[in-house]
């Protein structure tokens, strides 16, 4: 079974992403169906009975950890990170307490409220800086604040998205990809794009963003950057398969921003991209994940 879909703000790339996957495993034999759970919920789930669960459901209900454990108790195995990693996962600022208690580089931020001191956020992130919602992907709700008259209602953006928002300190530099296919680092992709800002119409709609394979580091640089991306993805406990998003300063210093432990798969995506570069094709890319499944530690 390929889930795909769901209720959550990124339903429509999960649609995509699950219909590429599904064609994917066809092709290659593998005797697959499509379900949304908005159709059927966990009842529908149980009652199919899959003999393996391909995850390509983005979002909350399915990339935090719930899904994962619904299907635990139903002991249907399925791809990608267990409970917890994913749960942390797709919580930005929990992933980055993980990540500073481990001394691992990442930017400063601090959650906002309703009554915060917005000049005293300013003061302590500096201008521009990042304001996104906590729970959100697809750089949904995410705004660049370039002034302190600008953050409450950059605030009120987010949160039309997620309960909890948090400013993040800007980091003036080059964005780059890297996914994790296993124990295997993909080769990185250097993200460019023509407003400078890699938000949902650029990642998904824009046809002048631009990906850099390969992505321009020097040999030393790239690797450097694997092992940190890999490092950030097992701190949370990410397993199978996922993508960390890192930012490198004028001082050439990588920053990681977030993880992402059920990336997107359509024609737009990057790990497909990256796979790609790397010699393995969408059809092999999509059975190398399918073999993740029910392999997560402890379990």
């Amino acid at each position: 079974m390929v889930i795909y879909g769901g209720r959550s703000a990124e339903r429509e790339v999960s649609l995509k992403s699950g219909a590429a996957v599904l064609e994917a495993l066809r092709r290659s034999g593998v005797s697959a169906f499509g379900y949304d759970p908005v159709e059927g919920g966990l009842g529908g789930l149980e009652t199919l009975s899959p003999s393996r669960v391909f995850i390509a459901l983005h979002g909350r209900g399915g990339e935090d950890g719930t899904l994962q454990g619904a299907l635990e108790l139903l002991d249907i195995p399925y791809t990608g990170s267990g409970v917890l990693a994913s749960a942390l996962g797709m919580d930005k600022q929990r992933t980055k307490q993980v990540w500073q208690a481990l001394g691992l580089p990442t930017p400063e931020s601090i959650m906002l409220e309703p009554d915060s001191d917005w000049s005293q956020v300013v003061e302590m992130l500096g201008l521009p800086l990042i304001v996104k919602p906590v729970h959100e992907g697809s750089t949904l709700g995410i705004s660049i604040v370039k002034s302190q008259a600008a953050l409450e209602a950059a605030y009120q953006d987010a949160a039309r998205f997620d309960a909890r928002v948090m400013a993040e300190r800007f980091i003036q530099g080059e964005e780059y990809t890297v996914a994790l296919l296993g124990d295997q680092a993909l080769p990185a992709i250097r993200v460019e794009v023509p407003g400078g800002f890699y938000d949902y119409e650029a990642k998904y709609v824009s046809n002048t963003t631009r990906y850099h394979l390969p992505c321009g580091l020097n040999e030393a640089d790239e690797a450097a950057l694997a092992r940190l991306c890999q490092e950030a993805y097992a701190a949370i406990g990410g397993e199978g398969w996922g993508r960390v998003d890192v930012m490198r300063d004028a001082q050439g210093r990588f920053w990681l921003l977030e993880v992402n432990t059920v990336p997107g798969m359509t024609d737009h995506s990057l790990v497909p991209q990256a796979a790609a570069y790397a010699g393995i094709d969408f059809d092999a890319l999509v059975c190398r994940i399918l073999e993740t499944a029910g392999k997560q530690s402890g379990q």
